[in-house]
């Protein structure tokens, strides 16, 4: 072979490596490019399915209180409250209405639903600026609560189940907003159109229209009244954590840091007890000023329940008067996990007072405080000067729905949500098998305020 078909054969084998390489950086870039797509798909998909979930499970909880304002508008005696309760149900039905339209379900399969929550929002909305004018709920518009009523409790339980569904995955957002309309055809078939049409079906024949305890989140006061005592370093607080568990449980105290937030400053500590693993480590918060214990959360697991209810009351108000807390007395509860979380207020001359208010976790194996939480009662805590009720308990009484049957009654400062406090009467009674608290204010009479109270397996809520 001579030189020049030698040069040509030479080019050639380093074109076909050229193009070999060339072919490979191709399929390679192909392929890079391809799972680039393929995770920003899931991506977006998983970015999608997060909507849709938000929306979902924002729907339930707007419904859920539609249900609960149409129970309170069915207790409410004055117009002026009805009133209220009525622009809130107005406003959270027309919320779930909005959620249930950002689903990926076609219109025609919850029709009926979503004209369920925009007549009820158009109901509530009208019966609103009715009571606004002082006149009160005529018996065909309150039979007509009564109603909706029943239908937001259907439509709750069904939308509770789909959750479900959807929590354990049998449902999936993808194969509706995928699918679409032809999927929900399907009915004998897909799991996904049945939760869906079974949830319409409840409001085919609907007429057409023409907390944790209650208090416990209240705001608090710029300036704390419970906040006594001097101001205290780090090594005073310590010793204060050392008195609040008992100085012959602690093995050590180890300050972590230093919380100079306002309106309560405090000091935090990690602590370690005698014969307890490294890991049943508890954290506490003390004030700087006067070494008082915010809050306090204790790790230990409680594997056996031996205390019932009433003993871990009895618990807990003991151990809040042994550390200074006296006149406690216990209001709701919730019982999970075999420990229970109870509600306790300060009572003064037989008045229930709210706002001062001090949570506690405790331990159904051996009555130990597992958790401890008293910003409502160092907010708020101070002697009241009580005055004597302008209007007897007969009168107050007066004022209240005449469908309900009362079954106690008291006296109670509650807190508002403008930084006051009301000096009222309180009934709890029974309306329809349902529990509810009203309060009358005890010097001009007036409807402060409704709770519905919620009896679960683990405990006394309120809504």
């Amino acid at each position: 072979m001579g030189i020049r078909e030698k040069l040509l054969d030479y080019k050639r084998r380093l074109s076909d490596r050229k193009m070999y390489s060339v072919v490979i950086v191709i399929i390679a870039a192909v392929a890079i490019w391809g799972i680039s797509q393929y995770k920003h798909a899931a991506s977006l998909r998983q970015e999608l399915d997060n909507q849709y979930n938000r929306a979902f499970y924002d729907m339930v909880g707007y419904v859920n209180n539609v249900e609960v304002l149409l129970m309170k508008s069915l207790i409410t005696a004055t117009p002026e409250k009805t009133a209220s309760v009525m622009q809130e149900a107005w406003r959270q039905a027309n919320l779930a209405a909005t959620n249930l339209g950002q689903l990926p379900v076609t219109q025609p399969v919850l029709a009926n639903t979503s004209k369920f929550l925009i007549q009820v929002g158009d109901f509530a909305y009208s019966l609103n600026n009715q009571n606004m004018s002082g006149k009160p709920l005529s018996d065909e518009q309150y039979n007509m609560i009564e109603k909706l009523y029943g239908f937001a409790v259907s439509l709750g339980k069904s939308l509770n189940n789909l959750q479900n569904e959807l929590a354990t995955g049998r449902i999936k957002w993808k194969e509706l907003a995928d699918k679409g309309t032809p999927l929900f055809k399907k009915t004998s078939s897909n799991l996904a159109m049945q939760q869906f049409e079974n949830i319409d079906k409840t409001f085919q024949e609907y007429p057409t229209l023409i907390y944790d305890g209650p208090f416990s989140d209240h705001l608090v006061t710029a300036e704390p009244k419970g906040l006594t005592g001097e101001m205290m370093n780090e090594e005073q607080a310590k010793q204060k954590v050392i008195d609040f568990f008992g100085k012959d449980k602690v093995e050590s105290v180890d300050f972590t840091d230093k919380n100079d937030t306002e309106p309560m400053k405090t000091f935090s500590y990690s602590v370690k007890f005698k014969n307890a693993p490294d890991d049943q480590a508890a954290t506490i918060g003390v004030t700087q000023k006067g070494g008082h214990v915010l809050w306090m959360l204790y790790n230990r697991p409680v594997s056996e329940k031996k205390l019932n209810i009433d003993q871990a009351k009895e618990a807990g108000r003991k151990f809040l008067e042994s550390r200074g807390f006296k006149g406690m007395v216990d209001t709701y509860y919730l019982a999970e996990d075999n420990t229970a979380t109870i509600n306790y207020a300060y009572q003064q001359d037989n008045v229930t007072i709210y706002p001062d208010l001090v949570k506690i976790k405790i331990a159904l194996d051996n009555g130990e405080i597992l958790g401890f939480e008293s910003k409502g009662y160092l907010s708020s805590h101070t002697e009241r000067d009580i005055p004597i009720p302008k209007i007897t308990e007969e009168e107050a009484r007066s004022k209240i729905n005449h469908r309900m049957q009362v079954l106690s009654s008291g006296l109670a400062i509650i807190p508002t949500n403008y930084k006051t406090e009301i000096f009222v009467y309180e009934f709890k009674g029974k309306l329809n098998d349902k529990d509810f608290i009203v309060y009358i204010n005890a010097e001009t009479g007036k409807e402060e305020d409704v709770l519905m109270i919620i009896n679960t397996p683990n405990g006394i809520l309120t809504m």
